[in-house]
C-alpha cells in the first residue's frame, strides 16, 4: 500500500509523536487503565497508523463491493438498493398466539418471519409427551403436527413472505410441515423462500439441542441440502450459525472460526454425496451474533466474507460467484442483555444493530429490552423493530457502502481476526477434523475457557456492565410490563393433538412411518418420505421416534 520510504517516514512521525506529544500528555494525565481490551479480551493499542496495515493491498484484500473477495460487501450498492431484511424472531405459547404476533409484526413493517420453537419441539417431542411437561411455549411456539403449522401460518401469504425457522435436530421434519402447509395454501415448494437453520454441528459444540449422534444427523442435513438444491431454488437449506457459539461464551474469533469451519464441513459432506459445489453453495447462508464491541464485530463480519470467498473459490473450486458469497443474518447479543435496569438494553441493542449494519448484514433481528426477564411483550418488540427502522431511515449510515473501509484500526482488526481463524482451523486439522474435535471436546473447552475468562473480568470489575457491577441501583424496582401467555393455550394444544390422532387415517400414518424407517435404514434421501408422513398428519414425536429407533440417541462424553 505504501513504499518503503513512505513507511519509514511514517515510523519516524509516530516515534516523534510518542516522544513528545504523547509523553507530555501522559505526564499530565495518565490513561484510565493499563490495558484496554475488546469484548473478546483482545488487547487494543492506543493508536493505529498505516504501519499497522502496511501489507494491505486494496485489490487483493478489500476489492470493491459486490466483487471478490467481498470484504466490502456482497452487493455493489448494499442498502442504497434496498435495506436489510428486518426479520424479528418470534414465537411463544400456542400457534394461535404466535400467528397473531406475526400478523402484528408484519403490520408494523417487519419484512419476514422468523420462527422460535419451544424446547419440546426443538428436541423432537410432542406437547403431550412426558418429557415436555412444564415446557410448553416457554421459549417459542409449540408445533407438534402439520395442523399446528397450518394454524401458525394461517392468513400469511407464503408466496410473498419469506420465513426463517430456528430449528436443528428435527429441522427436516419441521421443514416438511412448512412445505405441506404451503401446499394447502396453493403455494408450490419451488416458489417458497426462506431459511432453515439446520446447523447440527454447533449443537454439539455449543447449544446442546441434539438428538441423534453426529453422523446420522449430518446425513439428515445433507438430505435437506440435496432436496433443496433440486426442488426449492429460493430456499436457504442451512443457516450455519455462530450465534449460539457466541452466546455460549466464545470470543469473536472463535465464533467465526468454528462457524466457517462448520460451513466447510457441510460443503465436504455435500460434495461427498455427489453434489456439485455450485449446485448447492449459492443457497448456503450464515447467522452471526453481534456483541457489544462495536469495531470488533464489524471487523468480524468483514473477515467472514473474505475468508469464505477465498475458501469456496480456491479450496473447493466453485466457479459461480454466488457460491463465494457469505450471506448472513445477524441477531443482537441476547447474552449481553441485563435483567437489572432493563431499559438500558435498548441502548445496547441499538449499538449492536448499528455495528451489524455497518458490517454489511443481509437481515437483522434486534432483541427486545425485556428478554432477560421474559419473552418479548408487544411493546418491547415494537421498540426493537423501530430501532432498526430508525437506523435505516434516520442515521445516514445506509447512504454509502462500507464507510469504515480503510480505517487503520478496522482493517488491522479484520486481518487479526482472519489470522486467528486460520490458526484455529490448523488446530482442528491436527486433531483430525470437525467431528473428532467434537468428540474430544475441543470446541466445548475452548468456549468454556473464554466464557470463564469473561465472567472473571466482570466479577473482578475489570469489565464494567452498566447497571450490574457499575452504576447499579440497589433500590431498583421492576418497571417493565412482561408478556402474559394465554393460560388456556396448553389445554387447547393437548385437545388438538388428541383430536388429530382420532380423526386422521392411522393406517396411512403407519404406512408412511414404515416407509420412512426403511429409508432411514438405507441411503435414500429422507425428505420425500418425511413429506408423505407429515401430509398424513404423523406428529413430530412419532417421526422423531422413528429416527431415534434407527439412529439412536446421543449422549455427550465427559471430559476431564
Amino acid at each position: 500500500m505504501y513504499d518503503k520510504a513512505k513507511l519509514a517516514e511514517m515510523a519516524e512521525m509516530r516515534d516523534r509523536w510518542e516522544e513528545t506529544t504523547l509523553h507530555q500528555t501522559l505526564a499530565r494525565a495518565p490513561e484510565r487503565k493499563e490495558h484496554f481490551l475488546t469484548t473478546s479480551s483482545e488487547p487494543i493499542e492506543r493508536l493505529y497508523t498505516p504501519l499497522d496495515v502496511a501489507d494491505l493491498d486494496y485489490g487483493r484484500d478489500l476489492g470493491n463491493p459486490g466483487e471478490y473477495p467481498f470484504t466490502r460487501g456482497v452487493h455493489s450498492t448494499l442498502y442504497r438498493g434496498k435495506p436489510w431484511t428486518m426479520r424479528m424472531f418470534a414465537g411463544f405459547g400456542s400457534a394461535e398466539e404466535t400467528n397473531a404476533r406475526y400478523k402484528y409484526l408484519l403490520s408494523q413493517g417487519n419484512m419476514g418471519l422468523s420462527v422460535a420453537f419451544d424446547l419440546p419441539t426443538l428436541m423432537g417431542y410432542d406437547t403431550d409427551a412426558p418429557q415436555a411437561l412444564g415446557e410448553f411455549g416457554k421459549c417459542g411456539v409449540a408445533i407438534s403436527s402439520l395442523r399446528d403449522m397450518e394454524i401458525l401460518l394461517d392468513g400469511i401469504p407464503l408466496d410473498r413472505v419469506t420465513t426463517s425457522m430456528t430449528i436443528n435436530s428435527p429441522a427436516a421434519i419441521i421443514w416438511a410441515m412448512y412445505i405441506a402447509a404451503a401446499e394447502k395454501q396453493g403455494v408450490p415448494m419451488a416458489k417458497l423462500g426462506g431459511t432453515l437453520q439446520n446447523d447440527i454441528l454447533k449443537e454439539y459444540q455449543a447449544q446442546k439441542e441434539y438428538i441423534f449422534p453426529p453422523e446420522p444427523s449430518m446425513r439428515l442435513v445433507i438430505d435437506t441440502i440435496e432436496f433443496g438444491a433440486r426442488h426449492m431454488p429460493l430456499w436457504n437449506t442451512i443457516s450455519i450459525s455462530g450465534y449460539h457459539i457466541r452466546e455460549a461464551g466464545s470470543t469473536a474469533a472463535q465464533e467465526l472460526a468454528f462457524t466457517l469451519g462448520n460451513g466447510l464441513e457441510y460443503v465436504r459432506w455435500a460434495v461427498a454425496r455427489g453434489l456439485d459445489v455450485d449446485e448447492f453453495a449459492p443457497r448456503l447462508s450464515f447467522f452471526f451474533n453481534c456483541h457489544n464491541d462495536f469495531f470488533e464485530e464489524i471487523a468480524k463480519f468483514r473477515a467472514a466474507r473474505r475468508i469464505w470467498a477465498r475458501e469456496m473459490r480456491d479450496t473447493f473450486g466453485a466457479k459461480n460467484p454466488r457460491s463465494w458469497l457469505c450471506r448472513f443474518h445477524t441477531q443482537t447479543a441476547g447474552v449481553s442483555l441485563t435483567a437489572q435496569q432493563p431499559e438500558n438494553n435498548v441502548v445496547r441493542v441499538a449499538l449492536q444493530a448499528l455495528a451489524a449494519v455497518l458490517g454489511g448484514t443481509q437481515s437483522l433481528h434486534t432483541n427486545s429490552l425485556d428478554e432477560a426477564l421474559a419473552l418479548p411483550s408487544e411493546q418491547a418488540v415494537t421498540i426493537a423493530l423501530r430501532t432498526q427502522q430508525i437506523i435505516a431511515e434516520e442515521s445516514g449510515v445506509v447512504n454509502t457502502v462500507d464507510p469504515l473501509a480503510g480505517s487503520f484500526f478496522v482493517e488491522h482488526e479484520t486481518n487479526k481476526i482472519e489470522a486467528q481463524v486460520y490458526d484455529y482451523w490448523q488446530q482442528v486439522e491436527e486433531i483430525g477434523g470437525v467431528l473428532p474435535a467434537i468428540d474430544l471436546g475441543f470446541y466445548q473447552q475452548e468456549i468454556a475457557a473464554a466464557a470463564y475468562r469473561y465472567q472473571r473480568e466482570i466479577d473482578r470489575r475489570d469489565r464494567a456492565i452498566v447497571g450490574v457491577n457499575a452504576y447499579a441501583d440497589p433500590d431498583e424496582q421492576l418497571r417493565v410490563p412482561l408478556l402474559k401467555m394465554d393460560p388456556q393455550g396448553h389445554d387447547r394444544q393437548l385437545a388438538r393433538l388428541a383430536q388429530l390422532r382420532q380423526e386422521r387415517d392411522n393406517d396411512r400414518v403407519r404406512q408412511t412411518l414404515d416407509a420412512l424407517r426403511a429409508a432411514a435404514q438405507g441411503t435414500a434421501n429422507t425428505m420425500p418420505l418425511l413429506l408423505d408422513a407429515v401430509r398424513a398428519y404423523a406428529t413430530l414425536g412419532e417421526i422423531t421416534d422413528v429416527f431415534r429407533e434407527v439412529f439412536g440417541s446421543y449422549d455427550e462424553p465427559t471430559w476431564i
